[in-house]
């Protein structure tokens, strides 16, 4: 059993509940356990997975957020700098699934949401296992 943490950047709450239920469905089918922590911002979340690998408590992490395309130039900033911060602490060994959706409207967001229909919650949860078990296995 691994513990892993949910870090959701609540904005659509709909959606968010929807990821999470997807995320939390697939760590305990593996027999994992999840927290959750909540951050202001999809921007946040690489950060606030940065400080709790600090603390040592948890095994894997899930980031967790919707960013819907917007009339600005926001949207891009937002969408490739969270992916990016995710990917960089990735590459440096943290097993990070990124259940980030980045879409162009709410429609969308909630088919690739719910767990009864692409389940982005469940798959980044997934990811993460995935890469906790390369870690695991790479450093045995």
């Amino acid at each position: 059993m691994a513990r892993f943490l949910i870090v959701e950047a609540r904005f659509y709450d709909h959606l968010n509940d929807m990821l999470i239920a997807g995320a939390r469905s697939a760590l305990e089918a593996e027999g994992h356990e999840a927290d959750v922590l909540t951050v202001p911002g999809a921007l946040e979340i690489p950060g606030a997975i940065a400080l709790a690998s600090e603390s040592n408590r948890y095994d894997g992490y899930v980031g967790i957020g919707v960013v819907i395309r917007g009339e600005t130039y926001h949207f891009e900033i937002v969408a490739g700098e969270s992916a990016r911060g995710i990917m960089a602490l990735t590459m440096d060994g943290m097993a990070i699934g990124n259940g980030i959706l980045t879409v162009e409207n709410e429609e969308q967001a909630i088919v690739r949401a719910d767990p009864k229909q692409k389940d982005k919650g469940g798959e980044a949860a997934k990811a993460a296992i995935a890469l906790l078990e390369l870690q695991q296995r790479f450093t045995a």
